[in-house]
């Protein structure tokens, strides 16, 4: 009860019963046209192999599985740094999967939140899901030789998107399709369907013509400038195909 009074009586007389603290780390400082210095005091590091299956039909894939291994020195709490490992992953699923950015001809964002496009959901977690943390790597630079883990292993989810590319490019072998093509991220079902280049495709596309080309790379929507407003590049192959 006194404690309940003391602030109470803080708060009606203004007085801040909060505390802040910033801690500057020696030795950091970069300068970027000298490129010199040292931007950080240590590096995470990661490495991430995934497993995906996709629909050719649909443009639908499925993530079966993922393994990763992060190094975060010295682990403090193992569960809590296999858990931010685990949710900066997801949200990189994302980043090269989902939440594709979408622009009015005026230059205004579509996709302004969750409520605009699809965000990561458990179904989209890989089916068989493993995280080991790197042994016997102390850091150093940093407290009890620990590293700081958030946002790092979100790029390790590229290995999702590649595994994408990887599958689109055996599905496009099998039609008798060979070479390099584009697939942008993030890879969206349409972006997926589209680079599955089939009878299907080619009948969306008139002859084929403008999609193999634009996969090629040898147009692109810079020497079609009247079809920079069309959404979706698979709209913009079927445009010029048809002439």
């Amino acid at each position: 009860m006194e404690q309940h009074i003391t602030i109470k009586s803080a708060y009606e007389d203004s007085v801040s019963l909060s505390a802040t603290g910033f801690y500057k780390i020696d030795g950091i400082g970069y300068d970027p046209v000298k490129n010199q210095g040292n931007p950080s005091n240590y590096f995470s590091y990661g490495v991430a192999c995934s497993e995906v299956e996709i629909d050719c039909l649909t443009g639908d894939h499925k993530n079966l599985r993922t393994d990763i291994v992060m190094d975060v020195g010295m682990s403090l709490n193992p569960a809590i740094d296999i858990g931010q490992i685990e949710g900066a992953f997801v949200q990189g699923l994302g980043l090269f999967t989902l939440e594709e950015l979408k622009y009015s001809p005026d230059g205004n964002l579509y996709t302004r939140g969750p409520g605009m496009y699809k965000i990561p959901a458990f179904g989209d977690i890989p089916d068989e899901f493993n995280v080991s943390l790197l042994r016997d790597c102390p850091n150093s630079k940093a407290i009890y030789s620990s590293k700081a883990i958030g946002e790092p292993p979100l790029f390790l989810s590229a290995s999702i998107f590649y595994a994408i590319k990887d599958a689109i490019m055996s599905a496009r072998a099998e039609s008798g399709i060979t070479g390099m093509f584009r697939l942008d991220s993030p890879a969206t079902p349409e972006r997926i369907r589209n680079a599955c280049v089939d009878q299907f495709t080619k009948l969306v596309a008139g002859s084929g013509k403008g999609l193999d080309m634009w996969f090629e790379g040898e147009i692109s929507v810079k020497d079609y400038p009247e079809t920079a407003s069309l959404w979706d590049w698979g709209e913009w192959a079927a445009v010029y195909a048809n002439g």
